[in-house]
């Protein structure tokens, strides 16, 4: 790592993703001087199953550290880091894995959570934990396990995800963050410590997890085996850092009330920064923690981009990958309300608002008179739909909506630009540039490290390159087609158990996509 003597440090925000580790290097002003990535794969062993080897992963952030330090040419302050959340992973006494690390889009605990939530408990467990009762949350995935693999349950000595395991490895220190916690189902978000029914559920004690601390706590120094890694020296502060989708927010600048963080990338997320913790009263949202006194209280959607592109595969197979611009021009010849054609995107079941995995895709409402280009306007419309049944349950929460930022591979379309605006019924801010999550991790810990005063300088520091209005007419037609959309959900629940009732006597399915990012 090269020296430069007046240079002021940066940050290096690391993002532990769900199909790779993103190292990002920032500077107090929010510029980006060095990046690198490494890739893992999802593994997908049996149907329903998506796990990781901590191993592979831990590799990945150490390359990426690595060769982003070996870029830069000035001194390093601190890290700070970032996670996909939901993550499980089983350890022995001497903080070995036991398990892969099962990750959120891992749905073997399905049975599970609907337990679950088909008692009261259920939904005051994720009023008290932030934390919808789904598949994708460690909660049931541990009752799983203590169903599923008895044994291997008992000699767990610790359940951790997948950040705190690679913190372990590169600090020493067995901790996890208030946001990464309030993702798993097992904290109070009220009183910021383990929830003791949520143990008493899952069946293991809080000696079990790590430590509880703020996502600004700062682990003093690296192990020897941790600065060999990463090509750092020991003294280099570790910032234990925070969740993904919270550090999005922070990384779009939509940090104060009212201001709406939007993502659509393989899935999709919409999320706003509230002051205090608590989920609307129908359980909608999820709440999980930025810091102590910043909370993110919003939505996953397991259905986005993918959805685009199952319409290339399955409608216009002719146009080869990678065809996005040639299927949005193809929608773009239907008309807003793709001619009184609704699609139930849920091609990988769903989570907000339902947070269930029984849903499957659905058209309703073909005629003769449609073709391809209804069909697939249909598909990028109901994406933007189940996105604004996302934003009614945030309000729902009681938070008031005043502005949409939103990113992902989706924004370099003006129709999907256009047609998210729309559905919306509110402007949508498109800013430049920024890594979200690596970018939020970095300001987090510039904070930490006492660099700025404070993380509201995100706002200033992430430029709008466009605002994009609802179209009067069009807004009034999808509006009017919102309920419709809500209504098909629960009409078509009992059709939904029946044919997962039905499955195993019937020819096997296709294969899936791989699960999104």
């Amino acid at each position: 790592m090269g020296r430069s003597g007046g240079a002021p440090p940066v940050v290096i925000g690391v993002d532990i993703g769900t199909t790779s580790t993103k190292a990002v290097a920032y500077d107090i002003r929010g510029r980006q001087l060095a990046g690198n990535s490494a890739a893992y794969p999802l593994d997908e062993p049996q149907p329903g199953y998506a796990e990781q080897n901590p191993r592979r992963i831990l590799d990945a952030v150490r390359e990426s550290i690595r060769a982003t330090v070996a870029e830069l040419d000035r001194p390093v302050a601190g890290l700070s880091f970032s996670t996909a959340m939901h993550s499980l992973i089983g350890l022995d006494a001497g903080g070995d894995p036991l398990t892969p690390s099962i990750t959120w889009a891992d749905a073997r605990a399905s049975r599970q959570a609907e337990r679950l939530r088909a008692v009261p408990s259920g939904l005051a467990l994720h009023r008290r934990t932030g934390t919808p009762v789904h598949p994708m949350a460690p909660l049931p995935k541990l009752l799983w396990f203590a169903e599923q693999e008895p044994a291997l349950f008992e000699r767990a000595a610790h359940w951790v995800g997948i950040k705190e395991w690679v913190l372990l490895r590169l600090s020493g220190l067995l901790v996890t963050d208030h946001s990464v916690a309030s993702g798993t189902g097992l904290m109070d978000i009220h009183r910021l410590d383990w929830d003791t029914e949520a143990l008493a559920v899952a069946g293991i004690s809080g000696e079990q997890l790590p430590r509880l601390v703020s996502t600004t706590a700062v682990l003093p120094r690296l192990t020897p085996e941790g600065a060999d890694g990463t090509g750092l020296p020991e003294r280099t502060p570790v910032v234990v850092g925070a969740g993904d989708g919270p550090l999005a927010n922070l990384g779009l600048g939509a940090v104060q009330p009212g201001m709406v963080a939007c993502s659509i990338g393989t899935s999709g997320a919409m999320r706003v920064v509230v002051r205090r913790p608590g989920v609307d009263p129908l359980g909608g949202v999820f709440c999980y923690a930025l810091t102590e006194h910043r909370w993110v209280v919003g939505g996953a959607i397991n259905n986005g981009g993918l959805v685009l592109r199952w319409a290339g595969d399955a409608l216009a197979p002719e146009l080869g990958g990678h065809a996005e611009e040639e299927l949005v021009a193809l929608a773009a010849r239907a008309p807003v309300g793709s001619g009184g054609l609704i699609m139930l995107p849920y091609l990988l079941s769903e989570r907000a608002p339902h947070w269930s995995a029984l849903p499957r895709g659905a058209y309703v409402g073909l005629t003769h008179g449609h073709r391809r280009e209804h069909l697939v306007r249909a598909a990028m419309e109901g994406v933007c739909q189940q996105l604004a049944l996302v934003l009614a349950s945030v309000r729902s929460a009681g938070n008031e909506v005043n502005e949409v930022r939103a990113s992902g591979g989706f924004a370099r379309s003006g129709l999907w630009r256009q047609m998210l605006a729309d559905a919306l019924g509110v402007p949508v801010s498109f800013p430049t540039g920024h890594e979200g999550s690596s970018f939020g991790a970095a300001l987090l810990g510039m904070q930490a490290l006492g660099l700025i005063p404070s993380i509201d300088v995100a706002a200033d520091l992430v430029r709008i390159e466009e605002i994009v209005r609802p179209d009067p007419a069009a807004a009034a037609t999808y509006a009017t087609l919102l309920p419709l959309f809500a209504e098909l959900y629960d009409a078509l629940v009992p059709t939904y158990t029946s044919l997962r009732r039905l499955a195993p006597s019937l020819p096997p399915e296709p294969p899936p996509e791989p699960p999104p990012m």
